[in-house]
């Protein structure tokens, strides 16, 4: 059997029965979690023994050790639950070994889902993103319906979601109970990595980023979108998949709002995609020698190319999501940051 331990002394409700959810220990999974601990559901929660547990203080959950690339941890996993939110990813979007991502995104969550279904699990929620989601040309926002194929994905990171969404959709066409979320770019509490965007947040709230490139997100409040997820889980329809987003902004205006929150002055040099890429590409050596990660990504520039802007009509039309204002989210994030000691 798995190592096993309480997060709590207490004993969680089990009223409405247990969830496992994989990446709890992260951004988005510990969202997840306590969102279905206010559901009433006793939580199951799937952690690797090497992994930063800071984000699981308080939660009356019990851990159990695995991982992804492990199938027979996951099998031990999803015994006797009622419901299996699976939000982990190896989110990185540069790693010394490619095939880390495609191990841990593609096969793990293959593995997991064939996992909950063999045990008779009634629901899955399967975390995929919008990196998956093509963008229209005309500068309209993309939804799930945009055209996109595995061509069309830059760099590792997005190519493994691109695949692990396709592996777990043939599944779900065999039969398991799967809904998908596309979250789009979640802010807020909690960030403890922190995420890309996380550090762009950091940051700007600390006034490390003097100039910024021409590029667009669609941001989200992290809780929000871990609402979506409960969402999905009781009235989405199998098979489908459903963009949780939140509000179009421009970096520029990202960088605007956080400044307006901090009282610091926004930046006001925009440089040119074609002058940062060097840079990345430096940061990338060094961080071949160093084993630390880049300061900027290959990825990351070749990505800011594109306004990721979003549409969630679909979710707010058919589940009842309804997301927050962006600036509460940057608001939240920068509250947490600071009182976590991370805009020293």
């Amino acid at each position: 059997m798995p190592a096993a331990s309480r997060t709590a002394a207490s004993t969680p409700n089990a009223a409405r029965g247990t969830a496992l959810v994989t990446g709890a220990t992260g951004f988005v999974g510990s969202a997840v979690a306590r969102r279905l601990l206010a559901e009433g559901y006793a939580l199951r929660l799937l952690s690797r023994p090497s992994s930063d547990r800071r984000n699981l203080a308080g939660l009356e959950a019990t851990v159990v050790e695995g991982d992804l690339t492990d199938p027979a941890s996951l099998a031990r996993a999803v015994a006797g639950c009622d419901a299996v939110f699976h939000v982990a990813a190896d989110y990185r979007l540069w790693a010394p070994n490619p095939d880390e991502l495609y191990r841990s995104n593609v096969d793990g969550s293959r593995a997991l889902v064939a996992a909950a279904h063999a045990a008779g699990v009634a629901r899955i929620v399967y975390t995929s993103s919008v990196a998956v989601l093509g963008i229209p040309k005309d500068g309209r926002p993309g939804d799930e319906r945009t055209p996109v194929t595995v061509a069309d994905m830059i760099g590792h990171y997005k190519r493994s979601k691109f695949l692990a969404e396709e592996a777990v959709r043939e599944l779900a066409d065999k039969g398991a109970p799967v809904v998908i979320v596309n979250p789009s770019t979640p802010i807020g509490p909690r960030d403890v990595k922190p995420t890309p965007t996380g550090r762009v947040v950091r940051d700007a709230a600390s006034g490390r980023m003097p100039a910024f490139v021409d590029t667009g997100l669609n941001v989200a409040h992290v809780d929000d979108v871990a609402a979506g997820h409960w969402l999905a889980f009781e009235r989405g329809q199998l098979g489908e998949r459903y963009v949780l987003g939140g509000e179009d902004m421009t970096l520029r205006q990202i960088l605007e709002t956080i400044a307006d929150i901090t009282g610091r002055r926004a930046p006001t040099i925009r440089l040119p995609h074609a002058a940062v890429m060097p840079v990345a590409y430096a940061a990338e050596a060094l961080a071949r020698v160093t084993g630390r990660a880049p300061v900027a990504t290959v990825e990351e520039i070749r990505m800011s190319k594109k306004r990721m802007f979003f549409s969630c009509a679909k979710a707010k039309r058919e589940l009842g999501y309804a997301p927050r204002p962006a600036r509460a989210a940057l608001e939240d994030a920068v509250i947490w940051f600071r009182d976590n000691g991370y805009l020293r």
